[in-house]
Protein backbone atom coordinates (compact mmCIF):
# COMPACT_ATOMS: atom_id res chain seq x y z
CA UNK A 1 0.00 0.00 0.00
CA UNK A 2 1.47 3.22 -0.96
CA UNK A 3 1.71 6.55 1.11
CA UNK A 4 -0.94 7.88 0.08
CA UNK A 5 -3.46 5.16 0.17
CA UNK A 6 -2.20 4.43 3.67
CA UNK A 7 -3.23 8.03 4.33
CA UNK A 8 -6.69 8.00 2.68
CA UNK A 9 -7.19 5.02 5.02
CA UNK A 10 -6.45 6.99 7.88
CA UNK A 11 -8.75 10.06 6.95
CA UNK A 12 -11.45 7.47 6.42
CA UNK A 13 -10.99 6.22 9.26
CA UNK A 14 -10.64 9.12 11.60
CA UNK A 15 -13.70 10.36 10.03
CA UNK A 16 -15.33 7.37 10.33
CA UNK A 17 -14.69 7.88 14.25
CA UNK A 18 -15.99 11.22 14.01
CA UNK A 19 -18.70 10.34 12.95
CA UNK A 20 -19.58 7.93 15.40
CA UNK A 21 -18.16 10.39 17.96
CA UNK A 22 -20.97 12.87 16.29
CA UNK A 23 -23.98 9.92 16.72
CA UNK A 24 -23.08 9.14 20.07
CA UNK A 25 -22.78 13.11 21.12
CA UNK A 26 -26.33 13.50 19.61
CA UNK A 27 -27.71 10.34 21.67
CA UNK A 28 -25.84 11.45 25.13
CA UNK A 29 -27.46 15.37 24.45
CA UNK A 30 -30.82 13.66 23.64
CA UNK A 31 -30.50 11.30 26.76
CA UNK A 32 -29.65 14.82 28.48
CA UNK A 33 -32.25 16.38 27.36
CA UNK A 34 -34.77 13.33 28.27
CA UNK A 35 -33.22 13.62 31.53
CA UNK A 36 -33.87 17.60 31.71
CA UNK A 37 -37.29 16.81 30.80
CA UNK A 38 -37.46 13.60 33.47
CA UNK A 39 -36.07 15.97 36.14
CA UNK A 40 -38.57 18.59 35.17
CA UNK A 41 -41.39 16.49 35.02
CA UNK A 42 -40.25 14.75 38.10
CA UNK A 43 -40.04 18.55 40.17
CA UNK A 44 -43.56 19.14 39.07
CA UNK A 45 -44.77 16.20 40.31
CA UNK A 46 -43.06 17.06 43.63
CA UNK A 47 -44.67 20.19 43.40
CA UNK A 48 -47.82 18.72 42.87
CA UNK A 49 -47.45 16.20 45.40
CA UNK A 50 -46.73 19.08 48.09
CA UNK A 51 -49.75 20.69 47.01
CA UNK A 52 -51.72 17.90 47.38
CA UNK A 53 -50.77 16.71 50.56
CA UNK A 54 -51.07 20.97 51.52
CA UNK A 55 -54.79 20.32 50.25
CA UNK A 56 -55.32 17.68 52.72
CA UNK A 57 -53.83 19.55 55.54
CA UNK A 58 -56.17 22.44 55.17
CA UNK A 59 -59.04 20.36 54.55
CA UNK A 60 -58.42 18.56 57.58
CA UNK A 61 -57.54 21.54 59.35
CA UNK A 62 -61.23 23.14 58.11
CA UNK A 63 -62.72 19.83 59.43
CA UNK A 64 -61.51 19.33 62.46
CA UNK A 65 -59.58 22.52 63.30
CA UNK A 66 -60.76 26.09 64.67
CA UNK A 67 -63.33 27.67 62.94
CA UNK A 68 -61.66 31.72 63.29
CA UNK A 69 -59.63 33.54 60.75
CA UNK A 70 -57.93 35.17 64.00
CA UNK A 71 -54.25 34.62 64.13
CA UNK A 72 -52.53 32.52 67.17
CA UNK A 73 -49.35 34.30 68.33
CA UNK A 74 -46.61 31.87 67.86
CA UNK A 75 -43.94 31.72 70.91
CA UNK A 76 -40.80 32.49 69.33
CA UNK A 77 -42.34 33.61 65.73
CA UNK A 78 -41.21 36.47 64.42
CA UNK A 79 -43.28 39.74 64.57
CA UNK A 80 -44.71 39.78 61.18
CA UNK A 81 -45.84 43.37 61.90
CA UNK A 82 -42.10 44.64 61.54
CA UNK A 83 -42.41 44.18 57.46
CA UNK A 84 -45.67 46.07 57.72
CA UNK A 85 -43.94 49.24 59.98
CA UNK A 86 -40.48 49.23 58.19
CA UNK A 87 -42.22 49.92 55.04
CA UNK A 88 -44.95 52.18 56.53
CA UNK A 89 -42.16 54.29 57.36
CA UNK A 90 -40.11 53.93 54.44
CA UNK A 91 -42.93 55.36 52.34
CA UNK A 92 -42.65 58.11 54.90
CA UNK A 93 -46.03 57.43 57.09
CA UNK A 94 -46.46 57.36 60.88
CA UNK A 95 -47.53 53.70 61.50
CA UNK A 96 -50.70 53.82 64.41
CA UNK A 97 -50.10 50.83 66.84
CA UNK A 98 -53.19 49.14 67.38
CA UNK A 99 -53.42 47.59 70.36
CA UNK A 100 -56.04 44.32 70.88
CA UNK A 101 -58.32 44.49 74.31
CA UNK A 102 -57.78 41.33 76.20
CA UNK A 103 -61.19 39.68 76.28
CA UNK A 104 -62.68 39.57 79.78
CA UNK A 105 -66.33 37.69 80.12
CA UNK A 106 -68.98 39.66 81.38
CA UNK A 107 -70.14 38.83 84.52
CA UNK A 108 -73.53 37.26 84.48
CA UNK A 109 -76.55 40.01 86.40
CA UNK A 110 -77.61 38.84 89.66
CA UNK A 111 -81.57 38.09 88.57
CA UNK A 112 -81.18 37.30 84.81
CA UNK A 113 -82.47 33.90 84.95
CA UNK A 114 -85.74 35.36 87.19
CA UNK A 115 -86.19 38.32 84.67
CA UNK A 116 -86.00 35.54 81.75
CA UNK A 117 -88.80 33.50 83.15
CA UNK A 118 -90.99 36.54 84.60
CA UNK A 119 -93.35 35.89 81.47
CA UNK A 120 -94.02 32.24 81.67
CA UNK A 121 -96.76 30.28 83.00
CA UNK A 122 -95.31 29.56 86.48
CA UNK A 123 -96.92 26.37 88.61
CA UNK A 124 -96.28 25.61 91.97
CA UNK A 125 -95.54 22.53 92.79
CA UNK A 126 -95.57 21.56 96.65
CA UNK A 127 -94.71 18.82 98.83
CA UNK A 128 -95.80 18.99 102.60
CA UNK A 129 -95.30 16.51 105.40
CA UNK A 130 -98.01 14.39 105.78
CA UNK A 131 -100.49 14.56 108.81
CA UNK A 132 -99.38 12.34 112.14
CA UNK A 133 -95.69 12.37 111.27
CA UNK A 134 -93.31 12.30 113.94
CA UNK A 135 -89.70 13.19 114.45
CA UNK A 136 -87.48 10.85 112.57
CA UNK A 137 -84.74 11.33 115.85
CA UNK A 138 -87.00 10.90 118.57
CA UNK A 139 -90.58 10.73 117.69
CA UNK A 140 -91.80 13.44 119.13
CA UNK A 141 -94.63 15.81 117.25
CA UNK A 142 -93.67 18.19 114.76
CA UNK A 143 -95.10 21.81 113.72
CA UNK A 144 -94.63 23.47 110.67
CA UNK A 145 -92.98 26.11 110.52
CA UNK A 146 -92.27 27.49 107.27
CA UNK A 147 -91.29 26.68 103.45
CA UNK A 148 -88.67 26.87 101.26
CA UNK A 149 -87.90 26.81 97.30
CA UNK A 150 -86.26 23.90 96.71
CA UNK A 151 -85.49 24.32 92.86
CA UNK A 152 -86.79 26.36 89.77
CA UNK A 153 -87.50 24.36 86.53
CA UNK A 154 -88.62 24.52 82.72
CA UNK A 155 -91.11 21.81 81.88
CA UNK A 156 -91.57 21.42 78.46
CA UNK A 157 -95.24 21.03 77.20
CA UNK A 158 -95.53 19.03 73.75
CA UNK A 159 -97.47 20.83 70.88
CA UNK A 160 -101.20 19.77 70.32
CA UNK A 161 -103.77 20.14 67.76
CA UNK A 162 -107.20 21.00 68.43
CA UNK A 163 -109.47 21.21 65.42
CA UNK A 164 -111.73 24.59 65.11
CA UNK A 165 -114.57 24.95 63.62
CA UNK A 166 -115.68 28.38 61.25
CA UNK A 167 -119.78 28.67 61.63
CA UNK A 168 -121.43 31.93 60.10
CA UNK A 169 -124.43 33.17 61.26
CA UNK A 170 -127.06 33.81 58.85
CA UNK A 171 -130.67 36.17 59.09
CA UNK A 172 -133.06 36.52 57.32
CA UNK A 173 -134.80 39.94 56.58
CA UNK A 174 -137.96 40.00 58.09
CA UNK A 175 -138.98 42.98 55.52
CA UNK A 176 -137.77 42.32 52.40
CA UNK A 177 -140.14 39.47 50.25
CA UNK A 178 -143.41 40.74 52.20
CA UNK A 179 -146.47 42.59 50.69
CA UNK A 180 -145.50 46.22 50.01
CA UNK A 181 -141.80 45.75 50.56
CA UNK A 182 -138.89 47.60 48.29
CA UNK A 183 -137.37 44.10 47.72
CA UNK A 184 -139.80 41.93 46.11
CA UNK A 185 -137.08 38.85 47.01
CA UNK A 186 -136.60 37.82 50.18
CA UNK A 187 -133.00 38.26 51.71
CA UNK A 188 -130.44 36.60 53.60
CA UNK A 189 -127.20 37.97 55.14
CA UNK A 190 -124.41 36.27 56.41
CA UNK A 191 -122.24 37.45 58.97
CA UNK A 192 -118.10 38.75 58.24
CA UNK A 193 -115.77 35.72 57.91
CA UNK A 194 -111.99 36.52 57.72
CA UNK A 195 -110.73 35.25 54.20
CA UNK A 196 -108.46 31.54 55.13
CA UNK A 197 -105.02 32.03 53.46
CA UNK A 198 -105.70 28.51 51.04
CA UNK A 199 -109.77 27.82 51.02
CA UNK A 200 -111.02 24.21 51.13
CA UNK A 201 -108.11 23.31 53.16
CA UNK A 202 -107.39 21.94 56.58
CA UNK A 203 -104.65 24.43 56.95
CA UNK A 204 -104.77 27.82 59.07
CA UNK A 205 -102.26 30.18 59.59
CA UNK A 206 -100.81 29.26 62.52
CA UNK A 207 -100.31 25.44 61.16
CA UNK A 208 -99.17 26.72 57.82
CA UNK A 209 -96.45 29.55 59.50
CA UNK A 210 -95.21 26.68 61.79
CA UNK A 211 -94.52 24.46 58.79
CA UNK A 212 -92.52 26.71 56.98
CA UNK A 213 -91.07 28.06 60.94
CA UNK A 214 -89.92 24.56 60.79
CA UNK A 215 -88.76 24.26 57.53
CA UNK A 216 -86.84 27.85 56.79
CA UNK A 217 -85.92 28.81 60.28
CA UNK A 218 -85.58 25.04 61.89
CA UNK A 219 -84.27 23.43 58.74
CA UNK A 220 -86.35 20.80 58.89
CA UNK A 221 -87.12 19.49 55.57
CA UNK A 222 -90.54 18.15 54.71
CA UNK A 223 -90.35 14.46 54.75
CA UNK A 224 -88.96 14.57 58.75
CA UNK A 225 -92.28 17.26 59.37
CA UNK A 226 -94.40 14.54 57.80
CA UNK A 227 -93.24 12.01 60.70
CA UNK A 228 -93.86 14.38 63.43
CA UNK A 229 -97.37 15.84 62.31
CA UNK A 230 -98.42 11.36 61.87
CA UNK A 231 -97.24 11.81 65.72
CA UNK A 232 -98.98 14.42 66.53
CA UNK A 233 -102.27 12.74 65.11
CA UNK A 234 -102.28 14.54 61.94
CA UNK A 235 -101.77 12.84 58.17
CA UNK A 236 -100.05 15.83 56.49
CA UNK A 237 -97.83 14.75 53.02
CA UNK A 238 -94.88 16.53 52.52
CA UNK A 239 -96.27 17.17 48.72
CA UNK A 240 -99.37 19.00 50.65
CA UNK A 241 -96.74 20.87 52.90
CA UNK A 242 -94.74 22.00 49.86
CA UNK A 243 -97.81 22.88 47.77
CA UNK A 244 -99.19 24.69 50.92
CA UNK A 245 -96.08 27.25 50.96
CA UNK A 246 -95.89 27.40 47.28
CA UNK A 247 -99.96 28.75 46.86
CA UNK A 248 -98.83 31.20 49.68
CA UNK A 249 -96.35 32.93 48.02
CA UNK A 250 -97.92 33.01 44.68
CA UNK A 251 -101.28 34.30 46.09
CA UNK A 252 -100.14 36.42 49.14
CA UNK A 253 -96.69 36.67 50.08
CA UNK A 254 -94.89 37.80 46.73
CA UNK A 255 -96.32 41.59 46.79
CA UNK A 256 -94.52 42.14 50.15
CA UNK A 257 -91.18 40.29 48.96
CA UNK A 258 -91.04 42.65 45.70
CA UNK A 259 -91.55 45.66 47.85
CA UNK A 260 -88.24 44.59 50.14
CA UNK A 261 -86.56 44.88 46.94
CA UNK A 262 -87.81 48.03 46.19
CA UNK A 263 -87.27 49.25 50.04
CA UNK A 264 -83.64 47.87 49.13
CA UNK A 265 -83.05 49.38 46.20
CA UNK A 266 -83.19 52.55 48.20
CA UNK A 267 -80.30 52.27 50.55
CA UNK A 268 -76.50 54.02 50.23
CA UNK A 269 -74.94 50.16 50.94
CA UNK A 270 -75.61 46.95 49.92
CA UNK A 271 -74.12 43.87 50.27
CA UNK A 272 -74.29 40.89 47.61
CA UNK A 273 -73.76 37.12 47.16
CA UNK A 274 -74.77 34.17 45.33
CA UNK A 275 -74.77 30.52 46.26
CA UNK A 276 -75.65 27.33 44.46
CA UNK A 277 -79.29 25.37 44.87
CA UNK A 278 -80.06 22.07 42.99
CA UNK A 279 -83.77 22.53 40.67
CA UNK A 280 -84.59 18.84 39.55
CA UNK A 281 -87.03 19.79 36.92
CA UNK A 282 -85.75 23.20 35.28
CA UNK A 283 -86.74 23.45 31.63
CA UNK A 284 -83.33 22.98 29.79
CA UNK A 285 -81.38 21.15 32.25
CA UNK A 286 -80.62 17.99 33.92
CA UNK A 287 -81.73 16.74 37.03
CA UNK A 288 -79.08 17.72 39.62
CA UNK A 289 -78.13 20.45 38.06
CA UNK A 290 -76.92 23.74 39.43
CA UNK A 291 -79.09 26.62 39.73
CA UNK A 292 -78.24 29.66 42.05
CA UNK A 293 -79.83 31.80 44.65
CA UNK A 294 -79.04 35.23 44.76
CA UNK A 295 -78.33 37.25 47.85
CA UNK A 296 -78.94 41.14 48.48
CA UNK A 297 -78.59 42.31 52.32
CA UNK A 298 -78.83 45.91 53.62
CA UNK A 299 -75.62 46.74 55.18
CA UNK A 300 -75.21 47.93 58.90
CA UNK A 301 -75.48 51.44 58.57
CA UNK A 302 -78.84 51.58 56.63
CA UNK A 303 -82.10 52.21 58.60
CA UNK A 304 -83.65 49.45 57.08
CA UNK A 305 -82.36 45.79 57.57
CA UNK A 306 -83.79 43.20 55.28
CA UNK A 307 -82.67 40.45 53.09
CA UNK A 308 -83.43 39.61 49.75
CA UNK A 309 -83.11 36.01 47.90
CA UNK A 310 -83.63 35.52 44.17
CA UNK A 311 -83.59 32.26 42.47
CA UNK A 312 -81.89 32.15 38.93
CA UNK A 313 -81.33 29.33 36.22
CA UNK A 314 -77.96 31.04 36.08
CA UNK A 315 -74.93 32.83 37.49
CA UNK A 316 -74.73 35.32 34.59
CA UNK A 317 -74.27 38.78 35.60
CA UNK A 318 -77.32 39.71 33.78
CA UNK A 319 -79.46 39.11 37.04
CA UNK A 320 -77.40 41.30 39.59
CA UNK A 321 -77.83 43.70 36.62
CA UNK A 322 -81.75 43.30 36.29
CA UNK A 323 -81.78 42.99 40.71
CA UNK A 324 -79.81 46.05 40.95
CA UNK A 325 -81.36 48.54 38.36
CA UNK A 326 -82.60 51.19 40.61
CA UNK A 327 -79.79 50.57 42.93
CA UNK A 328 -77.21 53.16 42.64
CA UNK A 329 -75.07 53.17 45.82
CA UNK A 330 -71.55 51.24 47.31
CA UNK A 331 -71.94 47.62 46.59
CA UNK A 332 -70.00 45.40 48.94
CA UNK A 333 -69.26 41.45 47.30
CA UNK A 334 -66.63 38.97 46.21
CA UNK A 335 -64.53 39.13 43.11
CA UNK A 336 -66.91 37.49 40.92
CA UNK A 337 -66.59 39.51 37.59
CA UNK A 338 -70.53 39.08 36.84
CA UNK A 339 -71.09 42.04 38.93
CA UNK A 340 -69.19 44.38 36.73
CA UNK A 341 -72.66 44.23 34.74
CA UNK A 342 -74.54 46.20 37.91
CA UNK A 343 -74.28 49.92 36.09
CA UNK A 344 -74.21 53.15 38.03
CA UNK A 345 -72.77 51.30 41.58
CA UNK A 346 -69.36 51.68 43.04
CA UNK A 347 -67.43 48.56 44.23
CA UNK A 348 -66.24 47.63 47.37
CA UNK A 349 -64.60 44.42 47.78
CA UNK A 350 -64.36 42.08 50.60
CA UNK A 351 -61.02 41.78 52.92
CA UNK A 352 -61.98 38.27 54.02
CA UNK A 353 -61.66 37.07 51.04
CA UNK A 354 -58.14 38.11 50.47
CA UNK A 355 -57.52 37.07 54.16
CA UNK A 356 -58.69 33.32 53.36
CA UNK A 357 -56.81 33.20 50.30
CA UNK A 358 -53.63 34.27 52.51
CA UNK A 359 -54.69 31.67 55.01
CA UNK A 360 -54.68 28.60 52.59
CA UNK A 361 -51.45 29.28 51.42
CA UNK A 362 -49.70 29.06 54.86
CA UNK A 363 -47.88 25.80 54.81
CA UNK A 364 -48.83 23.17 57.51
CA UNK A 365 -46.88 20.72 59.13
CA UNK A 366 -47.80 16.91 59.57
CA UNK A 367 -49.34 17.50 62.76
CA UNK A 368 -51.62 19.84 61.04
CA UNK A 369 -50.53 22.99 62.69
CA UNK A 370 -49.22 26.07 60.33
CA UNK A 371 -45.39 26.59 60.01
CA UNK A 372 -44.01 29.83 60.66
CA UNK A 373 -41.98 32.67 59.36
CA UNK A 374 -43.96 31.85 55.67
CA UNK A 375 -45.18 34.36 53.51
CA UNK A 376 -48.93 33.44 53.34
CA UNK A 377 -48.57 34.18 57.06
CA UNK A 378 -47.25 37.64 56.66
CA UNK A 379 -50.12 38.39 54.32
CA UNK A 380 -52.48 37.39 56.56
CA UNK A 381 -51.25 39.41 59.28
CA UNK A 382 -51.11 42.78 57.17
CA UNK A 383 -55.21 41.90 56.79
CA UNK A 384 -55.37 41.58 60.64
CA UNK A 385 -54.51 44.89 61.05
CA UNK A 386 -56.55 45.71 58.86
CA UNK A 387 -59.78 44.17 61.35
CA UNK A 388 -58.60 45.26 64.49
CA UNK A 389 -58.33 48.99 62.89
CA UNK A 390 -61.87 48.44 62.23
CA UNK A 391 -62.63 46.61 65.51
CA UNK A 392 -60.97 49.66 67.45
CA UNK A 393 -63.09 52.51 65.62
CA UNK A 394 -66.01 50.21 65.34
CA UNK A 395 -68.43 52.95 67.97
CA UNK A 396 -67.06 56.57 65.88
CA UNK A 397 -69.79 58.12 63.70
CA UNK A 398 -68.66 57.45 60.09
CA UNK A 399 -67.11 60.46 59.60
CA UNK A 400 -64.80 60.08 62.14
CA UNK A 401 -64.15 56.09 60.93
CA UNK A 402 -62.99 58.09 57.58
CA UNK A 403 -60.27 59.87 58.82
CA UNK A 404 -59.44 57.43 61.36
CA UNK A 405 -58.92 54.90 58.62
CA UNK A 406 -56.74 57.37 56.41
CA UNK A 407 -54.82 57.75 59.60
CA UNK A 408 -54.40 54.23 60.70
CA UNK A 409 -55.17 51.48 57.73
CA UNK A 410 -53.85 53.87 54.25
CA UNK A 411 -50.45 53.30 56.00
CA UNK A 412 -51.02 49.62 56.64
CA UNK A 413 -52.28 49.52 52.76
CA UNK A 414 -49.22 51.62 51.63
CA UNK A 415 -47.39 48.32 53.41
CA UNK A 416 -49.46 45.32 52.36
CA UNK A 417 -48.79 47.00 48.11
CA UNK A 418 -45.17 47.13 48.82
CA UNK A 419 -45.11 43.83 50.40
CA UNK A 420 -46.95 42.40 47.64
CA UNK A 421 -45.13 43.45 45.00
CA UNK A 422 -42.05 42.49 46.88
CA UNK A 423 -43.40 39.32 47.16
CA UNK A 424 -44.41 38.53 43.56
CA UNK A 425 -41.10 39.05 42.18
CA UNK A 426 -39.70 35.96 44.42
CA UNK A 427 -39.69 32.52 43.02
CA UNK A 428 -42.19 30.22 44.66
CA UNK A 429 -43.68 26.80 44.05
CA UNK A 430 -46.58 27.79 46.31
CA UNK A 431 -49.34 27.93 44.04
CA UNK A 432 -52.12 29.15 46.50
CA UNK A 433 -49.94 32.15 47.67
CA UNK A 434 -49.58 33.08 43.87
CA UNK A 435 -53.38 32.53 43.73
CA UNK A 436 -53.54 35.31 46.87
CA UNK A 437 -51.09 37.11 45.79
CA UNK A 438 -52.55 37.42 41.83
CA UNK A 439 -56.19 38.48 43.60
CA UNK A 440 -54.56 40.94 46.03
CA UNK A 441 -52.71 42.65 42.64
CA UNK A 442 -56.21 42.36 40.77
CA UNK A 443 -58.58 43.31 43.10
CA UNK A 444 -56.44 46.13 44.55
CA UNK A 445 -58.42 49.72 42.82
CA UNK A 446 -62.09 47.70 44.61
CA UNK A 447 -60.19 46.85 47.81
CA UNK A 448 -59.33 50.05 48.59
CA UNK A 449 -62.71 51.29 48.05
CA UNK A 450 -63.68 51.26 52.12
CA UNK A 451 -61.68 54.52 52.97
CA UNK A 452 -63.79 56.23 50.72
CA UNK A 453 -66.57 56.33 52.86
CA UNK A 454 -67.46 55.37 56.94
CA UNK A 455 -70.30 53.38 56.13
CA UNK A 456 -68.41 50.67 53.96
CA UNK A 457 -67.05 47.36 55.77
CA UNK A 458 -64.48 45.83 54.86
CA UNK A 459 -65.54 42.15 54.61
CA UNK A 460 -68.77 41.05 53.17
CA UNK A 461 -69.58 39.11 56.46
CA UNK A 462 -72.84 40.14 57.36
CA UNK A 463 -74.27 38.85 53.86
CA UNK A 464 -72.49 35.66 54.27
CA UNK A 465 -73.95 35.30 57.56
CA UNK A 466 -77.32 36.15 56.02
CA UNK A 467 -76.55 32.77 53.78
CA UNK A 468 -75.45 30.69 55.93
CA UNK A 469 -78.94 29.27 57.53
CA UNK A 470 -79.66 28.36 53.78
CA UNK A 471 -76.75 26.60 52.96
CA UNK A 472 -76.94 24.95 56.62
CA UNK A 473 -80.81 23.59 56.04
CA UNK A 474 -79.65 22.43 52.25
CA UNK A 475 -77.59 19.95 53.30
CA UNK A 476 -81.01 18.45 54.82
CA UNK A 477 -84.27 18.93 52.33
CA UNK A 478 -80.95 18.80 49.57
CA UNK A 479 -83.20 20.49 46.43
CA UNK A 480 -85.85 22.10 45.24
CA UNK A 481 -87.99 19.82 42.96
CA UNK A 482 -89.57 22.46 40.60
CA UNK A 483 -88.91 25.93 39.77
CA UNK A 484 -91.90 27.37 41.39
CA UNK A 485 -90.59 25.45 44.88
CA UNK A 486 -87.44 27.07 44.31
CA UNK A 487 -88.67 30.88 44.04
CA UNK A 488 -90.78 30.01 47.33
CA UNK A 489 -88.03 28.72 48.55
CA UNK A 490 -86.28 32.06 47.76
CA UNK A 491 -89.84 34.35 49.37
CA UNK A 492 -89.87 32.58 52.31
CA UNK A 493 -85.89 32.69 53.12
CA UNK A 494 -86.56 36.63 52.17
CA UNK A 495 -89.35 37.24 55.29
CA UNK A 496 -87.35 34.80 57.53
CA UNK A 497 -83.82 36.49 57.41
CA UNK A 498 -85.62 39.83 57.29
CA UNK A 499 -87.71 39.03 60.31
CA UNK A 500 -84.38 37.78 62.36
CA UNK A 501 -82.47 40.94 61.08
CA UNK A 502 -85.00 42.79 62.92
CA UNK A 503 -85.22 41.25 65.99
CA UNK A 504 -89.13 39.88 65.13
CA UNK A 505 -90.52 36.35 66.29
CA UNK A 506 -90.32 34.46 63.09
CA UNK A 507 -93.51 32.06 63.30
CA UNK A 508 -95.35 35.31 65.07
CA UNK A 509 -94.75 37.15 62.10
CA UNK A 510 -95.50 34.51 59.43
CA UNK A 511 -98.35 33.91 61.28
CA UNK A 512 -99.60 37.27 61.31
CA UNK A 513 -99.29 37.98 57.58
CA UNK A 514 -101.06 34.91 56.17
CA UNK A 515 -103.53 36.03 58.51
CA UNK A 516 -103.61 39.49 57.78
CA UNK A 517 -102.40 40.13 54.04
CA UNK A 518 -105.53 37.94 52.70
CA UNK A 519 -107.84 40.82 54.46
CA UNK A 520 -106.21 43.71 53.94
CA UNK A 521 -107.51 44.63 50.69
CA UNK A 522 -103.72 45.40 49.06
CA UNK A 523 -104.80 44.75 45.68
CA UNK A 524 -107.26 48.24 45.82
CA UNK A 525 -104.42 50.02 48.15
CA UNK A 526 -100.80 48.56 47.34
CA UNK A 527 -99.41 51.26 50.02
CA UNK A 528 -101.10 48.95 52.72
CA UNK A 529 -97.79 46.36 52.23
CA UNK A 530 -95.56 48.86 53.91
CA UNK A 531 -97.39 48.01 57.35
CA UNK A 532 -96.27 44.68 56.76
CA UNK A 533 -92.49 45.18 56.45
CA UNK A 534 -90.67 43.42 59.03
CA UNK A 535 -89.22 46.74 60.20
CA UNK A 536 -92.74 48.29 60.27
CA UNK A 537 -93.81 50.05 63.07
CA UNK A 538 -97.50 48.89 62.78
CA UNK A 539 -96.59 45.10 63.50
CA UNK A 540 -98.44 44.08 66.50
CA UNK A 541 -96.64 43.41 69.98
CA UNK A 542 -96.99 39.67 69.67
CA UNK A 543 -94.31 39.69 66.80
CA UNK A 544 -91.54 41.09 68.33
CA UNK A 545 -88.73 39.07 70.43
CA UNK A 546 -89.74 40.91 73.96
CA UNK A 547 -88.11 38.41 75.94
CA UNK A 548 -84.40 36.62 74.69
CA UNK A 549 -81.92 35.62 77.07
CA UNK A 550 -79.51 38.39 75.08
CA UNK A 551 -81.67 41.30 75.59
CA UNK A 552 -82.60 40.50 79.08
CA UNK A 553 -78.83 40.28 80.28
CA UNK A 554 -78.12 43.28 78.43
Amino acid sequence: MTPQEELAALRHLIEKQQKEIAEKDAVIEKQNDQIEKQGAQLEKQRIQIENMIQALLQARKKMFGASTEATKQVEGQLFLFEEAQKLAKQLGVEQKKIEVKPYTRTPRKPGVRAEMLAGLQTEVEEYTIPEGETCSKCGGELKVIGKRIVRTEVEFEPAKLKVRQIVQQVAKCTVCGTDGADNPNCHFQKAAVPIPPLPHSLSTPSLIAQVMYQKFVMGIPFARQERDWYRLGLVLPRNVMANWGIRCCQEWLEPLYWRILEKLAACGVLHMDETRIQCNKEAGKKAGSESFIWVIRSAACEEIQAAFFYYSQTRNGDTAKELLENFHGYLVTDAYSGYEKVERIIRSLCWAHVRRYFIESIPLGNNGKELSGSKGAEGREFIHLLFKVEQEIKDLSYEEKKQKRQEASRPILDAFWSWVEKTSALATTNEKLTKALVYAQNQKKYLETFLEDGRLPISNNLCEATIRPFATARRAWLFADTPKGAKANAILYTLVESARANQLNVFEYLKYLLAEIPNSGYLEHPQILDEYLPWSKSLPEQCGLERTIKSVAK
